[in-house]
């Protein structure tokens, strides 16, 4: 069984998440997006709302799990035997980055490869960090969350 892990924080999760999560349902037998918990990180809404969230988003699809874990990303994954990390890439900055990430986890865990899936250009703009700051500035951010998650 091929496992691959989309970590992140969510928070809150996008409809560009959604879509990189459903992109790679026929290429892996299961999907674990697991929340990263951070606890030096101030987050804008509380572990419990976003793993409801991702629940509820992913309710329709059998081979998506949703869980949280603490700790390195690298070591969760060999935990429970996943083999493969899921990342978006939006623009050629979070290649960079990403390219790094994948290597520092390939490094910690040497079975573990990086697959990325490049986001679609509708979704290209939206990131949790934009779609946060437009729900602490009161705008509506409907066109950039999934329909679950009402704010």
């Amino acid at each position: 069984m091929q496992t691959v892990v989309f970590p992140g924080s969510f928070d809150p999760i996008t409809i560009g998440h959604e879509d990189l999560v459903r992109r790679a349902i026929p290429l892996f037998d299961r999907i674990v997006v697991a929340i990263g918990v951070n606890t030096k990180k101030q987050y804008l809404f509380s572990l419990e709302q976003r793993l409801a969230w991702l629940r509820e988003v992913f309710a329709d699809e059998p081979t998506v799990q949703v869980t949280h874990y603490e700790g390195l990303t690298a070591n969760f994954c060999r935990s429970i035997g996943a083999r493969f990390l899921l990342r978006g890439l939006r623009h050629g900055t979070d290649f960079d980055y990403e390219k790094t990430i994948s290597q520092l986890n390939a490094t910690l865990v040497e079975e573990l490869d990086t697959v990325f899936l490049i986001s679609r250009p509708c979704y290209s703009h939206i990131s949790s960090s934009v779609v946060r700051e437009l729900i602490r500035a009161g705008a509506d951010v409907s066109a950039f969350v999934p329909s679950a998650v009402q704010l």
